[in-house]
């Protein structure tokens, strides 16, 4: 097939979305399909597709927006037409793609991998807030179809009259994200004993991932364990703030590859409270680690975690409950826990989700040949897109 993804994030920037486009896009090339990347050109990945240009949103220049590119975009598929179109980000060169797209007749699913309506709350403009779920219900049900990464998050948009929701599930290198890349000396650089406990959250140092009940989680484990240790990897327009006022836990910055592998593996403890994922990658990255997860019951963790056996998990928003079930998990043995969401995340491989998007576009586009080789518990999952 020929595919065609719109992106306004793709590698090497650091977050889920570019994590999965990115292990889509190699996925689908690996299996024979040709894939064309559109994506803003200030990015420096390796990607030949078209690059365009795109604007920063203020106070947060790593979130880039594309520009609409219609008649660019018309003129690039006319004299080269892809089989299907993937539109993974709804930004204006998102919405513009999938007017291009319906102008010449060419199937275009679009991705819902972020809650900006619930974002701008954060922002604090809740005024915006409506007017930004219009818009995505819009532009999304202008697409042949909307894929999702999550059960409830299909149920939620659902309600508010998103159409033609199809999930598209989501895997994990078990071979990068694995426990064999512990490391003692790192743990010590971060004076952390033998002994010791290790807090770790991942993830945009911004607004909308709930910081604040990380920290007091990780201030509470400290004062009733004195050899434990908080680290914070990532970035955000967060960050200094939180590096002034806290200055006694590890900020590790942006991390990527071994690197990043090595400081999941490392740590003990993974506590994951943002309330507005439509997924959450490092969920399933942290069990990969050998972690015991601690998470709000929803998005990855409510697909993934069976609390009390491979992780734990609090109900959706109550920060006493978080609170209360990060202190009793420091304070416990975390051995089976560890090594059992270890082997949940081994059973969720990119492979298998590769698979099933390639027969969910094919099916989109109609009539094009995919080997059939999906194992039976994904192809029960796969249906044609309205």
């Amino acid at each position: 097939m020929k595919i065609t993804f719109v992106t306004d994030t793709y590698t090497p920037q650091a977050n889920g979305v570019a994590t999965t486009l990115e292990r889509l896009v190699n996925g689908l090339r690996e299996r024979g399909n040709e894939v064309d990347v559109i994506r803003p050109a200030i990015l420096a990945c390796d990607e030949e597709g078209l690059g365009v240009p795109s604007i920063g949103l203020p106070g947060y220049r790593e979130v880039r927006f594309g520009f609409p590119m219609r008649l660019v975009l018309q003129s690039r598929w006319s004299r080269r037409r892809p089989d299907v179109i993937y539109v993974a980000t709804e930004t204006p060169l998102g919405a513009s793609a999938i007017n291009a797209a319906r102008s010449l007749a060419i199937p275009a699913a679009s991705g819902f991998h972020t809650n900006f309506q619930q974002y701008v709350a954060h922002y604090r403009l809740p005024l915006l807030e409506r007017a930004t779920l219009n818009y995505l219900r819009r532009l999304h049900n202008r697409s042949s179809c909307t894929f999702v990464p999550s059960r409830d998050v299909i149920e939620d948009l659902d309600a508010k009259g998103f159409e033609n929701l199809q999930l598209l599930p989501k895997g994990v290198d078990t071979k990068r994200f694995h426990p064999k890349k512990r490391s003692i000396a790192l743990r010590q650089s971060w004076g952390v004993g033998p002994g010791g406990i290790v807090g770790l959250c991942v993830g945009r140092i911004a607004a909308e991932k709930n910081l604040p009940l990380v920290v007091e989680a990780f201030r509470a484990i400290r004062s009733r364990i004195p050899d434990f240790q908080g680290v914070f990897v990532g970035d955000g327009p967060k960050l200094e703030e939180l590096k002034r006022d806290f200055p006694e836990f590890h900020y590790a910055g942006v991390l990527r590859g071994d690197a990043l592998a090595e400081h999941y593996a490392s740590a003990d403890l993974f506590l994951f409270p943002s309330i507005t994922e439509t997924f959450g990658n490092v969920t399933l990255e942290a069990m990969a680690s050998g972690l015991a997860v601690i998470a709000y019951d929803y998005a990855a963790a409510r697909q993934h975690i069976r609390n009390g056996e491979n992780g734990f998990v609090a109900p959706f928003d109550d920060d006493a409950a978080f609170l209360d079930l990060a202190l009793a998990v420091a304070g416990s043995d975390l051995s089976s826990i560890r090594e059992e969401a270890r082997e949940s995340a081994r059973r969720v491989r990119w492979r298998k989700v590769v698979k099933r998007f390639e027969r969910q576009l094919a099916e989109l586009a109609g009539a094009v040949e995919v080997p059939d080789d999906l194992p039976s518990e994904v192809e029960s999952m796969t249906s044609v897109c309205a």
